[in-house]
């Protein structure tokens, strides 16, 4: 499951790593504890170009009579997300990027958990694979929600959490936004995991937990940790 992620970087750095010409978006203040029914970044193809807007983050398909299923959407696994009601269509036609810069994850130690961020060891950010669909209300309200696709984990999470989100590399995102590919066949060789050799995981303070708490602290490592990971 992915269910917290961070977004640390200036909107200009947004724009400048995901190709975004121009945007609707006034700013864009660090975000260090993102959380489900938040309204989130995403990045989508016209065909043409890259855009920017806001989703909200739990998937709502156009068929519901409740919004609330969305909270139930926050994540699509990627095996089974072609066979699912909510996600085949998306899967097939509103494929988006959420941008991030680093996810937490609770790892199990003893009877507690312990948060983690994970990042790229680079530290540069990066997409994850997202579906978007649009709900439209009985009084013809629209709803643009989105949902983050979850794969199994790679060696550096198995530690940690049963699954991970799909991360994306730079170069296979034109392929993820192509809306002319619809047969998800040509998209599953993306929906794997992120090489562990290339991303890191530190422990973090616990205030993470509740997301109220929504500052540079939220990633700090912890000091005298001995639970920083990497796959060197």
């Amino acid at each position: 499951m992915c269910g917290r992620y961070t977004l640390v970087i200036t909107l200009e750095e947004l724009m400048s790593r995901f190709l975004i010409g121009d945007t609707t978006i006034p700013f864009h203040s660090p975000q260090y504890n993102i959380a489900p029914s938040q309204m989130v970044l995403a990045v989508i193809s016209d065909g043409k170009r890259n855009r920017l807007g806001e989703l909200k983050w739990g998937l709502v398909p156009p068929w519901a009579e409740d919004p609330k299923i969305g909270f139930r959407m926050l994540n699509a696994r990627a095996e089974t997300a072609a066979a699912k009601p909510a996600f085949r269509e998306p899967l097939r036609r509103k494929r988006c990027l959420i941008p991030a810069d680093g996810f937490y994850e609770w790892q199990k130690s003893g009877s507690d958990k312990q948060p983690m961020r994970i990042t790229l060891k680079s530290g540069e950010p990066f997409a994850m694979a997202g579906l978007y669909e649009t709900w439209l209300s009985p009084a013809g309200e629209k709803l643009s929600t989105c949902t983050v696709l979850t794969t199994e984990p790679n060696e550096l999470m198995t530690g940690i959490h049963d699954r991970m989100p799909v991360i994306l590399r730079p170069e296979d995102e034109p392929l993820w936004l192509d809306h002319r590919i619809q047969d998800v066949a040509q998209l599953q060789h993306l929906l794997v995991p992120y090489p562990p050799a290339e991303m890191r995981a530190y422990p973090v303070g616990r205030e993470v937990g509740n997301v109220r708490h929504d500052s540079p602290s939220c990633i700090e490592p912890l000091v005298h940790s001995d639970l920083l990971m990497d796959m060197d």
